[in-house]
């Protein structure tokens, strides 16, 4: 295990009990604010605390924020916590000063016997999670004095020379003082963009940071030992929000409680209900007369907005306020929702040329064709009857829009259009990775998990129980070994369940059809395929939706017990299993209609039979196209508008 001179890994005190203390110890000769508060500050009535962005004195900004329920009897208050700032005159010199957090006092004021043995211990478990965050340098405020009672408010703050230490550990690239002319275009390519722009001036957001940039900042790993690089003049705004947020819950994963056996930081307090949210502030309000602006209120009106559905998106602004992850992701769906236009346009061709010509193909008008008179055998045994291939008239017409000689053409176009799309893509994203400075980014170090780190000191600390080693240990695969088993059973498990809620719709579809067959009305004997179809497709839909929630914490899960050393190969080994695991499920009873039904029939006489009852349904006599659309749309479609829209739009 890699470990940091920075930080020291410390095992608990108590007995049995194997946990990550990390803690700053190397401040020294760089400007400390004072020492850290809990509930100490009295609020200065003559800050200007905006939004409730700021701690009481109105100065520290508030970068994070942790959330906790708690209880209060009728008849007694709660215990109340508060930490007493040291005297900053008493500090003599800075090889005296102490480490961030210490020097400061915890008084505990108990007024009433405890609520209960399990509030109890969240509570101990917090007083101790917040005091080694206190350590590990950062600031904290308590705030329970809320409208919403029994919700309380850890409010929290990291000093310069607290960001300036996990910048430089995390090795976050900062701009310098350096700058230098980007390079513009002359000639006829400039007449040429200045056109370009014109004409796309309507479409374009309204923000500074999409305006074509001719100055350029280098930018450089920060270095405490090399601040002279950087532009210091204005400290406030060196680190933007999107930054301190970033450091502050990388100090939050890290920073680890004892209280309880593996516990993992802020995403193991919080899946234990110790905390029941935490989350940074935004900048500011987006609504009202009187708010200033902010990026947030630009992106509500210029990105987040039905009335500007029209217009590119202000990715650097999005990249600005999120961060490089989220703005990668928008950006690529830009550049796929752009490319999606052409291919639109085709299709819609495509489709048009079939309603031109359905007239003009000859099987569907040998099939409507009352002359012919074709008798077709039963689609199913005993109760069925024969019936005329001139009643399947309709469903062949429509198999014409969609499977014409122009669908030659559209296939090949689409290969293009895949293969160009890609290209595109890469040439964007080289594009942004230069504007980001991101260039060099996946060649840089990548730092250990907390879950990982956990793991091998649990490890090392076994082994000194047998043996004195001072080696360094990893996970091997012996470690890993239960979970890589319980993944492969796992993985094959649903994916059986897959398959088996798939041959139990084929099931439903070939008894709901021998049954309508048999209906007393004329109405519910002809539209027998159309309604088996539907039900069955919508059978589908639903299953498809609830698998993919439990898929996806499934894939999460199998992921966290393989305990990946760093966040990349975390990231890569869930997008593995769950993609694996949603394709299945998604397109397993598509291609089932697409490439299976109908080729295991039989013909008269010597049908295929499931189970020794079920007759093996057959596509229509036009084929299963026509069916195979009516799934893909009513899937595709359900999917968009319950998943991506219900989801994630109605519900929050």
């Amino acid at each position: 295990m890699r470990v940091n001179k920075k930080y020291s890994c410390l095992p608990a005190e108590e007995k049995g009990i194997h946990i990550i203390n990390i803690r700053a110890i190397e401040d020294i000769g760089y400007d400390q604010h004072e020492s850290t508060l809990l509930n100490s500050l009295s609020k200065n009535p003559d800050a200007d605390c905006k939004y409730g962005l700021y701690f009481r004195d109105g100065k520290r900004k508030v970068d994070y924020i942790l959330v906790y329920h708690y209880k209060k009897s009728s008849a007694a208050k709660t215990h109340t916590r508060r930490v007493h700032q040291n005297d900053s005159s008493a500090r003599s010199t800075k090889q005296d000063q102490p480490l961030p957090g210490k020097g400061v006092q915890l008084e505990m004021r108990e007024s009433e016997p405890h609520v209960d043995y399990h509030e109890d211990d969240k509570r101990f478990r917090r007083e101790e999670y917040e005091g080694n965050l206190v350590e590990a340098g950062l600031e904290l405020e308590r705030d329970e004095d809320t409208k919403i009672h029994g919700i309380g408010f850890v409010k929290i703050h990291a000093p310069w020379n607290v960001l300036c230490r996990e910048a430089e550990f995390l090795k976050l690239k900062m701009p310098t003082k350096k700058m230098y002319q980007i390079n513009q275009t002359h000639g006829l390519l400039k007449k040429i963009n200045s056109v370009i722009q014109k004409i796309t001036e309507p479409i374009q957001p309204k923000v500074a940071e999409h305006k074509p940039q001719t100055v350029k900042r280098l930018s450089y790993p920060f270095s405490r030992e090399k601040q002279h690089l950087f532009d210091l003049s204005d400290r406030d705004s060196f680190f933007d929000s999107k930054t301190r947020s970033t450091i502050v819950y990388e100090i939050l994963k890290r920073t680890t409680c004892t209280k309880a056996k593996y516990s993992m930081g802020i995403t193991s307090l919080l899946a234990n209900g110790v905390y029941s949210a935490a989350y940074p502030l935004h900048d500011g309000d987006y609504e009202g007369e009187n708010v200033e602006p902010n990026d947030r209120k630009l992106l509500c009106e210029e990105w987040a907005s039905y009335g500007v559905f029209y217009k590119y998106q202000p990715i650097d602004l999005v990249r600005k306020y999120f961060g490089e992850k989220i703005g990668l992701y928008f950006a690529w769906l830009g550049v796929y929702t752009q490319m999606l236009i052409p291919a639109s346009i085709v299709g819609i061709i495509v489709f048009l040329y079939g309603c031109a010509t359905v007239d003009e193909n000859i099987p569907s008008m040998e099939m409507c064709d009352q002359r012919n008179n074709i008798t077709m055998c039963p689609l199913c045994d005993r109760t069925c009857s024969y019936w005329k291939m001139s009643s399947a008239c309709a469903t062949a017409r429509a198999s014409h829009l969609f499977d014409n000689p122009a669908t030659v053409f559209f296939s090949v176009f689409m290969a293009l259009w895949a293969a160009t799309f890609m290209e595109h893509w890469k040439r964007k994203q080289m594009r942004l990775n230069y504007r980001w400075d991101l260039t060099g980014f996946e060649e840089e170090e990548d730092h250990p998990r907390a879950e990982y780190e956990a793991k091998v000191l649990e490890k090392s600390l076994r082994k000194e129980h047998k043996q004195k080693e001072t080696d360094k240990e990893k996970l091997t695969w012996k470690d890993r070994f239960p979970a890589y088993l319980t993944n492969f059973v796992g993985i094959l498990f649903m994916v059986g369940l897959t398959f088996a809620i798939v041959f139990g719709v084929i099931i439903y579809r070939i008894s709901t059809a021998a049954a309508l067959a048999i209906s007393s009305t004329p109405s519910g004997r002809s539209s027998v395929r159309v309604t088996v179809t539907a039900t069955a497709v919508i059978i589908n839909l639903v299953v498809i939706i609830i698998l993919d929630e439990v898929y996806g914490c499934i894939a999460r899960w199998l992921t966290q017990i393989e305990v990946p050393k760093t966040d990349k190969n975390f990231e890569e080994r869930l997008i593995f299993k769950a993609f694996l695991l949603k394709f299945v499920n998604a397109y397993t009873p598509i291609f089932y209609v697409a490439f299976f039904k109908g080729r295991f029939v039989g013909r008269p006489g010597d049908y295929v039979y499931i189970f020794h009852s079920f007759r093996m349904e057959e596509c229509a006599p036009g084929g299963c196209l026509m069916e195979l659309c009516i799934q893909l749309s009513i899937i595709m479609l359900g999917k968009q508008l319950i998943q991506n829209n219900l989801f994630e739009i109605g519900i929050p």
